[in-house]
């Protein structure tokens, strides 16, 4: 997120982007520098030369790069993951309801709760992946199919499938444009100086401590509890731009079509999305009643805030989110090149197998959404052969530590030169 391109980089230009120091002025966007370095007063960060140019393939290499089967969607095959994954929630559940129980050690008891909550909200995050891919009609040649499977699942997640889906297309339209993308949209450098000004001494006295570990940890727990039930209320990640509409028109659940999401089109998909969350919120209250709040929130409430703690605020935070990865002004953006500013990294097994590989094949979803993820790794094989240079990928790093550097290290974006 180090760069921002203007319409100068239609050919080839020398973006920047800023190295971290161990300063009290203003942190940067580059990666932190491993050497410690010395402090100093200036009130601008330094900046190296990257090398950077657009990327130039076309459409027609894509398509013919990537084999004509990868394109096609199993819908027998595709339910068979649906069920696979929601038996492995229910055999967890079962598990966690009448063996933990039986666990009378106090201390392998709550261990044993914690260590179910985690995997748990693995497979949650999993479910949340295969109605991602819904959204996308990447599951079945039938409309139908997609909606129900995604909106069983969304709802189950509290997730309002549609209104999701139609944000999520504009993301998918606007990707790194600067000026239209709607999800982790970066501050310019001269932005975030004027909110480091406005907000004075508190800002200041913020920057004395915000690189001390233990602040750049509590930072990332509150994020990662309240980042995407924030996000589904009022669509706080495209500000200021989305702040000049009343925050109940940004809502996901707002129908009203004169808010910066939705078009009067759109009406009626909201409300079944609305009535989706409502019977999921319904059936938290009756479970509630009848089991008591503690026990809803030990079999389902953990585990779905590790799940948001996943999919929004750390999966897709790190796919869109690097010192390497540019961003663009509208003159100068493309729907290419804002598909080739996303990154792909490695998270084990884990990612490859519970979370159906959409951290690993990220950068092809962004060129061709509609490829299903059984066909993914092929696709992604043949489309990083025509990218080139332009592929962007990072499966050395560990992936929970690559989470911790780049929240750390990325702040803002720098205009190119």
């Amino acid at each position: 997120m180090a760069i921002l391109a203007t319409d100068k980089l239609h050919d080839t230009a020398p973006p920047r982007h800023d190295s971290m120091e161990a300063t009290t002025p203003p942190p940067s966007v580059g990666g932190a520098n491993d050497e410690e370095e010395e402090i100093t007063t200036s009130p601008e960060p330094e900046t190296e030369k990257l090398n950077f140019e657009p990327p130039q393939y076309t459409w027609k290499q894509i398509h013919d790069a990537i084999p004509a089967h990868c394109f096609e969607r199993d819908t027998l095959l595709s339910v068979s993951y649906v069920l696979r994954d929601f038996s492995f929630v229910l055999i967890l559940a079962s598990t966690a309801v009448f063996l933990i129980p039986q666990i009378t050690n106090p201390a392998l008891n709550k261990l044993a709760w914690l260590a179910y909550s985690f995997v748990q909200g693995l497979v949650f995050t999993g479910l949340w992946e295969l109605a991602h891919e819904c959204g996308h009609g990447a599951l079945s040649d039938y409309k139908w199919v997609n909606n129900a499977l995604g909106m069983w699942m969304h709802s189950f997640l509290l997730v309002p499938f549609h209104s999701w889906r139609i944000t999520h297309s504009t993301h998918h339209k606007t990707t790194n444009n600067i000026e239209a993308d709607i999800a982790f949209v970066p501050d310019t450098q001269e932005d975030w100086n004027a909110k480091r000004d406005a907000r004075g001494s508190f800002m200041k006295a913020l920057e004395l401590i915000e690189d001390m570990p233990i602040a750049v940890l509590l930072e990332l727990i509150g994020h990662q509890l309240i980042a995407f039930p924030t996000y589904i209320l009022i669509n706080n990640f495209a500000l200021p731009r989305m702040a000049v509409f009343p925050w109940w028109t940004r809502s996901h659940f707002y129908f009203g079509g004169h808010g910066p999401n939705f078009k009067p089109m759109h009406k009626k998909d909201i409300i079944m999305s609305d009535l989706g969350i409502g019977t999921m919120v319904a059936l938290i209250w009756a479970g509630v009643h009848y089991f008591g709040a503690w026990q809803v929130m030990k079999i389902y409430g953990f585990p779905y805030l590790w799940t948001n703690h996943w999919i929004l605020v750390t999966i897709t935070f790190l796919q869109h989110t690097d010192v390497t990865l540019p961003y663009y002004r509208h003159s100068s953006w493309t729907f290419l090149r804002g598909a080739a500013s996303a990154i792909d990294r490695d998270f084990g097994w884990i990612g490859r197998f519970l979370f159906h590989g959409a951290i690993e094949t990220h950068v092809l979803h962004h060129h061709v959404s509609r490829i299903p993820f059984y066909h993914a790794p092929e696709a992604s094989n043949a489309l990083r052969k025509i990218m080139g240079t332009h592929y962007k990928s990072d499966f050395e790093t560990p992936y929970l530590w690559a989470f911790w550097k780049i929240r750390h290290a990325c702040r803002f974006v720098v205009e190119a030169d």
